[in-house]
């Protein structure tokens, strides 16, 4: 099956620590989602708060994320799933998309020799 990464957006600062009960319900409840239109979370990661980020540019480096925005990466999974479309599918049913987003991209495999 294809892979795709899935890249989760949170109102900024995005802190796990601040995730509600009822969200978390509904996070408990994603990886049936997930199963039962055929994908499969392989990974999952969750960042700690963006106002723990530093970051570079060239020789400089400042703490604080890259930009300064109203939402952030707040994590990321790889996902499996037959195609793009139900990966699609399968993002649109993340709790992320009630106040934030998803973004879906394909990983690169690099082509054959």
């Amino acid at each position: 099956m294809a892979q795709y990464a899935v890249l989760i957006y949170s109102p900024a600062p995005a802190d796990p620590m601040e995730i509600t009960p009822d969200y978390l319900a509904l996070l408990d409840r994603y990886p049936a989602q997930v199963e039962e239109l055929g994908g499969k979370i392989v990974t999952g990661f969750a960042l700690q708060p963006s106002t723990t980020a530093t970051a570079i540019r060239g020789d400089l480096v400042t703490d604080g994320p890259f930009i300064e925005a109203k939402e952030v990466v707040a994590g990321f999974f790889v996902l499996e799933a037959p195609d793009l479309d139900v990966a699609l599918k399968i993002a649109k049913l993340n709790p992320a998309t009630i106040d934030g987003g998803v973004e879906v991209r394909p990983l690169f495999v690099p082509p054959a020799e």
